[in-house]
């Protein structure tokens, strides 16, 4: 007899798969040096040791010293290079170990880069990313634990995007890469492993996320749930356990902080009557206070029914003992009560 030949079946219109957010940046990177020389690489252990993170495996290999650049710990030094390299025409992206040692150059970052195009009358561009691992790890303490959003998005200048998914990091740090204006990226270390779908054009060289433009990663009509980074996640799971009581929450992935789509949030609260912000940052002046404001000044603000509700990390240097930690950040059962109070139920 014949043996049957087994016959795989057709691919769906997307093919997806899953890929980790370090894998995601990765690929952004590789692709990136490939299609302009003029990019390269620079930070503590980038190349040779591949990254702290490994985000940058194997690109030292592929594209040598002058593409990918080990750095001394001297992040005021390194970042003044690349700033320096920008408005020379080059296209530096300048990993920070962690945005916490971004601090050591926030001069280069706000003086020189943010504001040169602005100073020049438009003549001089600094196309620059400065990307790294943003906001609370895990057992890191105080000083390596803060979320940087709201102290870059309130400096015009810069853009600032804030990725969650594997699409968000690849998408946005290709379009940072290709922008012509400083951006801050704020990665966050915790997602790095996390793996997440991906789909076949998400995964190809022409793929970028636009700068400024939110993600409504969940339909709802009840109550809008805005947020960015690692807190996405916990606003879908809390979504998710809400939704069996009847609640629908409307989940939006902010992506870029600064400019912000506050038009994605103001049409959202139309059609939902309340909102609930969510960050790992602190309370006060933070990227819900912003959003808060600016529904609140804004034709949405007729649409509200209740106030709007913050959830935020504690207002107090992050400990380091492991159950004050968690109760420093926010977690699902801390949206799910913000959402309740939201809608007095």
């Amino acid at each position: 007899a014949r043996r049957r030949r087994a016959v795989s079946p057709p691919c769906p219109v997307a093919c997806v798969s899953q890929v980790t957010v370090r894998d995601a940046l990765n690929q952004a990177l590789d692709e990136e040096l490939e299609r302009d020389e003029r990019v390269f690489l620079l930070g503590e252990e980038v190349a040779q040791y591949d990254g702290a993170y490994k985000i940058s495996r194997g690109l030292w290999k592929k594209y040598g010293d002058k593409r990918v650049i080990d750095t001394p710990i001297s992040e005021m030094g390194f970042t003044g290079i690349a700033v320096g390299a920008a408005m020379a025409g080059l296209r530096p992206v300048c990993e920070f170990m962690t945005f916490n040692f971004s601090m050591q150059a926030i001069d280069q970052v706000i003086n020189s880069a943010a504001k040169t195009c602005y100073m020049s009358a438009g003549s001089i561009a600094v196309p620059i990313v400065f990307r790294g691992p943003n906001g609370a790890s895990a057992g890191v303490a105080a000083q390596h634990s803060q979320c940087f959003a709201a102290w870059y998005g309130h400096c015009p200048g810069l853009k600032v995007v804030s990725p969650w998914s594997s699409e968000d990091a690849k998408g946005l740090l290709k379009a940072s890469i290709r922008d012509d204006n400083p951006v801050v990226m704020l990665e966050n270390e915790l997602l790095y492993g996390v793996p997440f779908e991906m789909s076949e054009q998400a995964q190809s060289k022409d793929f970028i996320v636009p700068i400024g433009k939110a993600k409504i990663e969940r339909q709802g009509t009840h109550i809008t749930l805005v947020s960015h980074s690692r807190p996405v996640g916990h606003c879908l799971e809390a979504a998710a356990v809400l939704a069996k009581e009847g609640v629908e929450c409307e989940v939006i992935n902010l992506r870029t902080i600064r400019p912000m789509d506050i038009e994605a949030v103001e049409a959202s609260v139309v059609k939902t009557n309340h909102l609930v912000t969510v960050e790992g940052g602190w309370p006060q002046f933070g990227v819900g206070a912003e959003i808060c404001a600016r529904i609140m000044e804004g034709s949405a603000f007729n649409y509200l029914d209740a106030p709007a509700v913050r959830v935020t990390g504690a207002d107090v240097p992050m400990p380091y003992a492991k159950i004050l930690e968690d109760n420093c950040i926010p977690q699902v059962k801390d949206i799910i009560f913000a959402v309740k109070k939201a809608l007095n139920i």
